[in-house]
């Protein structure tokens, strides 16, 4: 009886098997089909493809550790475990009709070849019936985020369009080099990020032969950790109203921040790749034409004589109007030790009270830090106060008369009365 009960528990605590559905018919007649784990309603969807090489299936363990997961709240997957059947039965790289299916994709396609060519892209774009049948599910489907498994350049390609820090994200921890390959006709990830703006397509080249447990399970981590943070976005807060208001930031001034990152933290780069952090302050001023002033005069600091000038990336007004000054794909140097990978954000005021106590400002503040918290997956303990820079574990300064600078702006108290209302 003991085991017998232990058996009926063993499979009521497996976890909820994947629904498998038929999606289109291969060239060779052969099931198309996609598995969908979790919630049906969920808002966010992910797709998953372990080939669509026939002979490159090395992201079938993958989908096999996928399967058995439990998806993060809000999230749905959809796992094809290969696009392309035929060639997977034949160990071919093409389908059965001899078509390189990551060639016949209607993006910058390109004719040439013969069948069984290598790169052959078929008579013409979408010519196939695997091409089709995805084309339909993911029309029918939106996924908000779509990877795709190949092998064996041991790499994870940056897409071309699409947001280039989830693939980042991804290759950082399965410990692959992350960057953009040439772009390629026909391909499926190139039709995805440009048919659909606003989700990511990206392609995971996984080492020759197949994967290890270990890997496989690294893996689909990765997708899941990804996966939980389209469900953050799907929930993603409106973007709130900006006014573009740049200040100076020409090549002289980028030249000014490579110097200063190669010698405040070693790196060379004027470049802001997927912050971490945002950094609250205000300018001790009364206006907003001062600060702007200010930040847009490149003046060197007092103590050190060093450019560029402070600046930040966003000043709000004391009447709400939210004012970009600076792209967010360059480095501000608004906090010492932060600059490599926080987001600035000034306020018109003279004291956190002055701040604080004013609601169109307050409201707008918010409004912006939670849109850029979704936008790059920023946590709410790293939405910082000036003042507590020191405190923040990305806090990096490599000049010693620096290492213990910051300011008194927006300190500990004011930030937890900030980040509850976020």
């Amino acid at each position: 009886m003991r085991a017998v009960l232990a058996a009926v528990l063993a499979v009521l605590l497996l976890p909820a098997a994947a629904h498998a559905e038929r999606y289109g018919t291969s060239a060779d007649g052969r099931a198309l089909t996609v598995e969908r784990v979790g919630d049906a309603a969920a808002p966010a969807a992910v797709l998953v493809i372990g080939s669509i090489h026939g002979n490159e299936t090395g992201g079938h363990a993958v989908i096999a550790r996928l399967r058995a997961a439990a998806p993060p709240a809000g999230v749905r997957l959809l796992l094809v475990r290969t696009a392309n059947p035929d060639g997977v039965a034949a160990g071919t790289r093409q389908n059965a009709r001899g078509v390189d299916l990551n060639r016949n994709f209607p993006r910058h396609w390109r004719a040439g070849g013969r069948a069984f060519d290598t790169y052959f892209p078929g008579r013409r774009p979408a010519s196939e019936p695997e091409t089709r049948a995805l084309q339909r599910l993911v029309r029918r489907e939106r996924p908000a985020l779509t990877i795709s498994y190949h092998q064996a350049l041991t790499l994870v390609d940056l897409p071309g369009a699409g947001d280039r820090s989830l693939a980042r994200a991804y290759a950082r921890r399965v410990g692959l080099p992350a960057r953009r390959l040439d772009a390629l006709p026909g391909t499926a990830t190139a039709w995805l990020n440009t048919t659909f703006p606003g989700t990511t397509a990206f392609v995971v080249e996984l080492p020759p032969g197949a994967l290890s447990d270990r890997a496989a399970a690294r893996h689909a981590r990765a997708v899941l950790a990804l996966a939980a943070t389209r469900a953050h976005a799907a929930q993603t807060p409106p973007k709130p109203r900006i006014v573009r208001s740049p200040i100076p930031f020409e090549q002289d001034r980028i030249r000014q921040m490579r110097r200063y990152s190669t010698r405040h933290y070693g790196d060379g780069k004027a470049k802001l790749v997927d912050p971490y952090v945002i950094v609250e302050h205000f300018t001790a001023t009364s206006s907003y034409s001062s600060a702007w002033n200010t930040f847009a005069s490149n003046a060197p600091d007092v103590e050190f004589h060093e450019r560029p000038g402070v600046c930040a990336h966003f000043i709000v007004d004391r009447d709400g109007t939210i004012h970009q000054l600076v792209s967010l794909k360059w480095r501000c140097r608004h906090t010492v030790g932060l600059n490599q990978t926080a987001i600035g954000i000034e306020h018109v005021g003279v004291s956190d009270a002055d701040v604080m106590g004013r609601p169109a400002q307050l409201t707008a503040s918010l409004a912006l830090t939670r849109w850029l918290q979704a936008r790059y997956g920023i946590r709410t303990r790293d939405v910082i106060g000036h003042a507590e820079s020191l405190s923040s574990p990305y806090h990096e300064e490599l000049v010693p008369a620096m290492r213990n600078r910051t300011h008194g702006d927006f300190a500990g108290p004011t930030m937890k009365r900030y980040r509850r209302k976020l």
